[in-house]
């Protein structure tokens, strides 16, 4: 049985990544793994300190993992993620000048088979704790983008709403969900759907 590839949906706030990995986990009969920043803030009622960020990191890591594993054990053939460290760690750069998580972070981003980067083209809503504004998207797109292309990390854009984000999201996966090992090494393999 082949192992569960790893699909990372990531993007600045209110760019659809908890919907869409439902979606895909769902069409794909995959499994999905929440953002645990927004469990985090449900529970402590309040967005996280410059010392939670690490943690926050590692927990988000460690879920994939677990659902990875459960993923192997029925035969599941993807695990698409809500989030990643790396965002986690672009946050933290940019709200405390905390760089110290982007080493970890690359490294733990290495496992996705796939990252489905996530445009701004929705409309920005108020959510309460966890976001802040189409500024702070737009400042976020843009860091997500040099981080991945730092990174040199092949990535599918998607946009679009509703069923054509759904729908671009499955050609991105149909046409670029190579293993990791497989990666090219310059990011000339970007590209837009």
């Amino acid at each position: 049985m082949a192992k569960p590839q790893l699909i990372c949906l990531i993007g600045a706030e209110c760019t659809g990544k908890s919907t869409l990995a439902r979606a895909l986990a769902e069409h794909f009969s995959g499994l999905c793994v929440p953002e645990h920043l927004r469990a985090f803030c449900a529970l402590h009622g309040r967005t996280p300190l410059a010392g939670e960020q690490a943690l926050i990191m590692r927990t988000q890591f460690e879920q994939e993992e677990r659902t990875v594993a459960t993923a192997g054990k029925t035969g599941r053939p993807y695990v698409f993620c809500d989030s990643a460290p790396l965002l986690t760690a672009i946050y933290s750069d940019y709200y405390f000048g905390d760089r110290s998580l982007f080493e970890q972070a690359q490294a733990w981003h290495r496992r996705y088979a796939l990252t489905l980067f996530l445009q701004p083209d929705l409309a920005w809503e108020p959510d309460g704790l966890l976001r802040d504004g189409a500024s702070v998207r737009a400042a976020i797109h843009t860091a997500v983008r040099q981080a991945l292309e730092t990174m040199r990390c092949p990535y599918m854009e998607v946009s679009g709403a509703g069923e054509r984000r759904l729908q671009a999201a499955i050609l991105a996966l149909k046409a670029g969900g190579m293993p990791a090992a497989e990666w090219p090494s310059s990011s000339n393999s970007n590209h837009q759907v």
